[in-house]
């Protein structure tokens, strides 16, 4: 009875702290901008709970690379409703950018930010406290040419720490909307990341990963800087023990960057390359900007240079034209590289994109069937490299406790090797000395030789 006396003097005096609540779809460039806006309602006197708690404000950052990914953003948008009934609901992100007035017209959304101005919500939802019932932010981000400095300083229940260098994409694949809801390239001063990583270390993350929408491209609008400067910059920082890069075009990785980037003993040994496939002909018809041979050179060039590296990738399948024989050209492709682990996904027409009115779409259920034989290739892939470092140490920088496996925890080898161990939840956050004993499906066992 005391507890609930305090609570209505407090609530009556206004000191009852508000909560807010995220739910997270798409990207790392996704999370990361959900601990940004975080960051900006814990210093506006906001408590942050799970998305699962009530809350006043629920915040669904929505993705729209697939339908899928707008039908989940709506699922969600709508559950966090029903959790109370007179929560604000704010939806931002690139599906949010792209269909703003459908979005706004889901009767249980109040605003709509879409992928800039995001540093302007709690602003907006001061309004919507006054009376305004819908509000809509979104403006046309094809004229944009700022990068919005939003920045990150605790990442919660992570120790890796993202660090987002690099906003939009010129690219214009011909299957994909991402640069329609994300704009022009536009790449974050040296200032502000290395100020970013210096605060990030201080707090204690170990592992920094630089990640964007297309980062291959960061410092081209800034004409005096480029991916490899800044790379050769947070390396110089003391405290940080690891630097990981988001995914990476094969026309980045030439000669000179593998002859500098060798040299950088806290650069991973993990590069995700871009794939999509592993046919010249569908490869053309996706607008990418390379072909197999080119991209067979750059797996070349790293695998000769760089000790124990691991090389993995994104597949489509069931592009609009992709023939069996496409098909198994790309399977024949993918076999000769033998990556480290694949990423295999579906194509979804996207109204809007100019592979949305190829002819020759390809059925669902050929789809289905190519993506069920390249998720088998990948799992037998990532077991074979796995199997690889059987009775090797190594050290593994340990994340999180394994879900409904008392005393487990898990962590990642610097060239992406899942690895399981017995161990304490204190243990999370630190880079310990592990023997790899047994690679077992996706991960490999082990045992903990420090601590």
């Amino acid at each position: 009875v005391d507890g609930c006396l305090k609570w209505s003097l407090h609530k009556s005096l206004g000191e009852v702290m508000k909560k807010v609540a995220f739910y997270t779809l798409g990207c790392k460039v996704n999370q990361y901008e959900t601990e940004a806006i975080s960051e900006i309602f814990r210093k506006n006197g906001y408590e942050v709970v799970d998305f699962e708690d009530v809350a006043d404000v629920y915040i669904i950052n929505t993705c729209t690379v697939t339908n899928l990914s707008d039908r989940k953003s709506r699922q969600m948008i709508r559950r966090a409703k029903k959790s109370n009934k007179d929560s604000i609901i704010v939806a931002v992100g690139c599906y949010a950018q792209v269909s703003p007035d459908e979005v706004l017209g889901i009767p249980e959304v109040n605003l709509v930010i879409g992928t800039k101005d995001k540093g302007k919500i709690i602003e907006k939802i001061n309004l919507i406290e006054k009376g305004m019932n819908k509000v809509n932010l979104v403006e046309d981000i094809m004229k944009t040419r700022e990068f919005e400095e939003l920045g990150v300083e605790v990442y919660k229940e992570r120790t890796r720490a993202y660090i987002k260098i690099q906003e939009g994409c010129n690219q214009f694949c011909s299957y994909c909307i991402i640069p329609y809801a994300r704009g022009p390239i536009r790449s974050r001063s040296v200032e502000y990341i290395l100020d970013e990583v210096n605060r990030l270390v201080s707090n204690g993350y170990k592992e920094i990963v630089l990640t964007g929408i297309h980062i291959a491209s960061y410092g081209k609008d800034l004409k005096n800087t480029s991916l490899l400067d800044i790379i050769k910059k947070v390396h110089e920082i003391d405290g940080v023990e690891r630097i990981r890069l988001g995914s990476i075009e094969p026309t980045t990785v030439n000669r000179e960057f593998v002859d500098e980037i060798s040299r950088l003993r806290k650069l991973c040994p993990h590069f995700h390359i871009s794939l999509q496939s592993g046919c010249d002909s569908t490869l053309k018809r996706m607008n990418r900007k390379y072909t197999t041979e080119e991209y067979r050179s750059a797996v070349s060039l790293l695998r000769s240079s760089i000790e124990d590296v691991a090389v993995t990738t994104d597949v489509m399948v069931g592009f609009p034209g992709e023939t069996d024989m496409e098909f198994n050209e790309t399977v024949k492709f993918l076999e000769e590289i033998n990556f480290a682990a694949m990423h295999v996904f579906k194509y979804s027409q996207r109204k809007g994109t100019p592979a949305a009115n190829f002819e020759n779409q390809v059925s669902p259920q050929k789809k289905e069937e190519r993506s069920n034989i390249l998720l088998e290739l990948s799992a037998r892939m990532t077991r074979e490299f796995n199997k690889r470092f059987e009775g090797r140490i190594m050290d593994v920088l340990f994340e999180q406790d394994v879900k409904d496996r008392d005393g487990i925890i898990e962590g990642l080898t610097s060239n992406y090797i899942k690895v399981l161990c017995e161990g304490e939840s204190y243990l999370n956050g630190q880079i310990l000395k592990v023997k790899l004993l047994e690679a077992v499906e996706d991960y490999v066992k082990g045992m903990i030789l420090t601590s």
